[in-house]
């Protein structure tokens, strides 16, 4: 029998001028690749990105690389450029907080607190 296979959706959107990606399943090293080629899509100097991670059951080391490496872009654009996380589950919030990141990013519990000024 087949072990089911990792699934992951991404889709990148567009509000007020913000782009948002919306990101449901599991990222890890089997699906970032699909996260990547999303975010790759944004423009470098971009000055806010909001990746929504609230139906993002697993997120692992190259998933939060993922996340770095398009943070580190935009910034080459403008130094200024910030990514904004939106997480609502426990365990992605204490990866986020063990590793640092929620330092570097900002993170909220919902799209709307992402996109406030």
């Amino acid at each position: 029998m087949d072990a089911e296979r990792p699934t992951l959706r991404v889709s990148l959107g567009e509000h007020e001028g913000v782009p948002v990606a919306r990101a449901s399943g599991e990222i890890d090293v089997a699906t970032a690749q699909g996260l990547r080629s999303e975010l790759a899509a944004v423009p470098s100097g971009t000055r806010k990105l909001v990746v929504d991670l609230s139906e993002v059951t697993f997120l692992d080391s190259t998933g939060l690389g993922v996340l770095v490496a398009t943070l580190k872009r935009l910034q080459d654009g403008a130094d200024d450029s910030r990514v904004a996380l939106v997480v609502t589950r426990p365990q992605t919030v204490r990866v986020l907080e063990v590793t640092g990141l929620a330092r570097v990013f900002s993170v909220h519990a919902s799209v709307e607190d992402a996109l406030a000024p």
